[in-house]
């Protein structure tokens, strides 16, 4: 598609990223949202669990051991929701331009903050039976 908007329309000013480029499919911008969106979901699920842990879980809550899971699924569910509008827009933008689809390190950060969380409740198990 070719850029519609008159000439001139914004006198020098910058373009934002969202008149960038082509618009794309919009399928693919909704595919791109409802990504965003199960990135969100996955975030609020390890907070919530992370609440759970620290406040609920006998005998963890309120102890040392169920604080250090729950900070660890608090941060590991932050840093996902913080990155997760950063990962959307730079998809965004590769699809304006017809570029690649950039690759994320949420997976990663995802995959370490799972691991390590449930190693935590391996041996958090195994230490009260």
């Amino acid at each position: 598609m070719k850029d519609i908007r008159p000439s001139g329309s914004r006198s020098g000013a910058a373009i934002p990223w969202y008149e960038e480029g082509e618009e794309p499919d919009y399928r693919f911008s909704l595919a791109n949202e409802r990504t965003f969106l199960a990135w969100i979901r996955t975030g609020l699920a390890l907070l919530a669990g992370a609440v759970a842990v620290a406040q609920f879980v006998q005998p963890l809550a309120h102890s040392e051991a169920g604080a250090a899971l729950g900070a660890l699924l608090a941060v590991t569910g932050t840093a996902l929701c913080a990155s997760s509008y950063g990962r959307w827009l730079r998809v965004q933008r590769a699809m304006r331009h017809n570029r690649p689809l950039p690759m994320t390190r949420l997976l990663t950060a995802l995959a370490w903050g799972a691991s390590l969380a449930g190693i935590a409740v391996l041996l958090l198990v195994w230490r009260v039976r």
